[in-house]
């Protein structure tokens, strides 16, 4: 486990003072400490930072913290976020756990458990990766993902499909990931852009229709009539894993 000095934690929280004091009582324990206000700059800081653990908030400005956390774990799939959260109805619990946080405070909270908690997942993280051998860095999200005749390799970041090989970039095997991690399940265009980009809602970009476009042409055998990466009128689109026409 790396030394409290050499620990980065990142607090994405609006409230100015509460993370201002959180900033303040982990560094007397030694952690390195930055503060993002919203949800865009908390992406900004996670990309360029790479901090070792994240503190977040949900109610956040720009884009909530549950856009955030999905858009964190479609590339890691291991670093520790706490959710420091106002919300107490189970149904908010559940959603986060569902999509990857590892713990869950409700505000007010008491600080000594706050410290406690920060500790514990420092401790877990360092514990797993010296179980399992894998380093830090090394993507979580590896292995095969078959549907109909495409093969995708997450690790290598290529797609094998009507006998070519395709070299995926970042943001194209990100937003598969979210696909895949929400297949049969209705995505809006406002929904890809936060979570795959980091855009706010009212971003006016044809962005997510490019990619569409270009996952067709990937993976479908007519790209005019797709059978895996679908249209929903008014809403967006819909990933299915098997060959749903009719």
């Amino acid at each position: 486990m790396k030394k409290n000095e050499d620990t980065r934690i990142l607090i994405i929280e609006d409230e100015r003072h509460i993370a201002e004091g959180l900033k303040l009582n982990l560094g007397f324990q030694g952690y390195v400490v930055r503060i993002a206000l919203d949800g865009i700059a908390g992406l900004q800081e996670w990309k360029s930072w790479q901090p070792d653990l994240i503190v977040l908030d949900l109610m956040l400005p720009g884009i909530d913290g549950v856009s955030v956390l999905r858009n964190i774990r479609l590339e890691d799939e291991r670093i520790p976020i706490l959710v420091l959260s106002a919300k107490t109805a189970p149904d908010d619990k559940v959603q986060c756990f569902s999509f990857g946080v590892d713990d869950y405070l409700q505000k007010p909270f008491n600080l000594d458990e706050f410290l406690l908690r920060i500790e514990r997942l420092l401790k877990r993280v360092s514990w797993n990766r010296s179980s399992d051998g894998v380093e830090e860095g090394e993507p979580a999200f590896g292995g095969f993902y078959d549907f109909g005749k495409n093969r995708i390799d997450f690790t290598l970041s290529v797609a094998y499909c009507n006998d070519e090989k395709i070299n995926l970039t970042e943001q194209e095997i990100k937003l598969i990931k979210l696909f895949i991690a929400n297949r049969g399940k209705p995505l809006s265009r406002k929904k890809l852009l936060e979570i795959g980009w980091g855009y706010t809602g009212k971003t006016e970009t044809r962005t997510v229709d490019n990619f569409i476009v270009r996952f067709r042409k990937y993976f479908e055998e007519n790209p005019k009539k797709p059978k895996f990466f679908k249209s929903l009128r008014s809403v967006g689109y819909i990933f299915n894993h098997e060959d749903e026409s009719e």
